[in-house]
């Protein structure tokens, strides 16, 4: 078992993300941005440079955070742009030796039902952009987010059904602001134990986020792991006692919210929490009996 994070929640910077990382005695990363740039659109001459300097500090890109087929794709636009950005990431993740890029399953459709969401097509876009990857040796893992798949357990599991191959990673806190399509009008939050427990044989790698949604402000209050409704420390347990030995990834979200520019901090507050984040989900899984099967961490 490793511990891993986006470290573009503690720094804009490749060298503060670094930074942050080799704090915490890790020595791995998920990236998403760098300099606000994702991964796979920097240019070649700045990813050379990524490159070097995480060779140097023998810092590894477990995974691709991609855009690739996200909340901020419409399934009605076509595949090209994800194609497109699947087929830059994919030289770039031999090169990092990294073995697995985040997808989704394009933005849901406003006001329509789960079953009015396309899924013949999403199904057929998502195939050719899994083939693609599958083919070089390299997993896709499609997370919980808000897109077609993160609509409720039952549409991640149709996914799963149609899309051979087809392995997850699990967000701990995003059920805890996404509606649940498996229940009828009025619909409630999901729960993330129930989501957790009808995909998790289906589960490859883990986004550890947790939070509490506000139903009158309908917003949410991120959290460190374990103090929301993300149910961290029951899903944790329960992976950790069944053997799971794969990446747990930090997306505290304490100040920072990538899809949400409302919510920014300083520096040196991103700093602070993404390593306080990292140090208090260590203590959880001390207390839940498994801190001794952590790899690369103090």
């Amino acid at each position: 078992m490793y511990l891993t994070g986006f470290a573009d929640e503690a720094s804009t910077s490749l060298e503060g993300q670094i930074k942050a990382t080799q704090e915490l005695g890790w020595n791995h990363i998920e990236s998403r941005c760098i300099d606000g740039v994702n991964l796979h659109d920097i240019s070649d001459e700045q990813f050379e440079e990524v490159y070097k300097n995480l060779s140097e500090a023998n810092i590894q890109i477990n995974c691709f955070g991609a855009a690739i087929a996200n909340w901020g794709k419409q399934i009605t636009d076509g595949p090209k742009l994800s194609l497109e950005e699947s087929k830059r990431a994919i030289p770039r993740m031999k090169k990092l030796g990294s073995k697995y890029i985040r997808i989704m399953s394009f933005a849901i459709l406003k006001d329509k039902e789960p079953k009015d969401q396309m899924l013949d097509e999403r199904v057929n876009y998502l195939s050719d952009i899994i083939k693609l990857f599958t083919d070089e040796g390299l997993t896709p893992v499609h997370e919980n987010c808000s897109n077609f798949g993160g609509m409720g357990w039952e549409q991640t599991l149709e996914l799963v059904d149609r899309l051979p191959g087809l392995r997850l990673v699990y967000d701990t806190g995003n059920p805890v602001f996404n509606l649940d399509y498996t229940k009828p009008e009025p619909r409630p939050m999901q729960s993330s134990w129930e989501f957790y427990k009808n995909v998790k044989q289906h589960i490859e790698y883990v986004h550890i986020k947790d939070g509490i949604f506000d139903q009158e402000k309908e917003s949410t209050k991120f959290t460190f792991a374990g103090e929301g409704d993300g149910d961290v420390k029951a899903i944790v347990k329960d992976l950790l006692d069944n053997g799971y030995d794969g990446g747990f990834s930090m997306e505290p979200h304490l100040a920072v919210v990538f899809h949400d520019d409302s919510v920014k901090a300083e520096e040196s507050v991103k700093y602070e929490n993404y390593v306080e984040f990292g140090k208090r989900f260590m203590d959880l899984l001390e207390e839940v009996g498994h801190g001794d099967k952590v790899t690369c961490a103090k």
